[in-house]
């Protein structure tokens, strides 16, 4: 079983996002107050801390130094597992994994990492999350 580590939202797109301690996702939506939310598959960013073992050595100090982007941080589940199409619960709700990473790569910083292992979904059920909670798979 995994910990959710942090929770980042962002008011705006494209700037790093700030940390809070617990927030309310929405179902359909993404995070109440992040400019994400929306009608689509990409409402909530989860980062597995486990990705940071992808980033080539002469990455790592650029990458950990990076400001956050993604909504949830979470640790303690494999990657293979976090796979397209399972649904992970995070604290109270539940998130279909979409996608993996993005369709551009980047190459510098946190979004280095991101853009290639950063998972993207939908939000099937809502609830509160908070930084410590639990994250597991409930479904294939």
């Amino acid at each position: 079983m995994g910990k959710v580590l942090a929770i980042n939202v962002g008011k705006v797109r494209g700037i790093e996002k700030t940390s809070v301690d617990s927030i309310k996702i929405i179902e359909g939506w993404g995070l109440e107050g992040d400019a994400h939310g929306g009608d689509w598959d990409r409402q909530v960013s989860i980062f597995p801390t486990e990705a940071l073992e992808k980033v080539p050595a002469d990455k790592k100090g650029e990458v950990l130094q990076g400001g956050f982007s993604e909504n949830i941080v979470i640790s303690g589940i494999p990657l293979e597992d976090l796979a397209v199409d399972k649904i992970v619960k995070i604290g109270e709700a539940q998130i279909k994994i979409i996608y993996i990473g993005k369709d551009e790569l980047k190459n510098d910083g946190r979004h280095y990492i991101v853009s290639r292992e950063g998972r993207f979904g939908r939000v099937v059920s809502g609830g509160k999350v908070n930084v410590g909670d639990d994250a597991e798979l409930v479904s294939e």
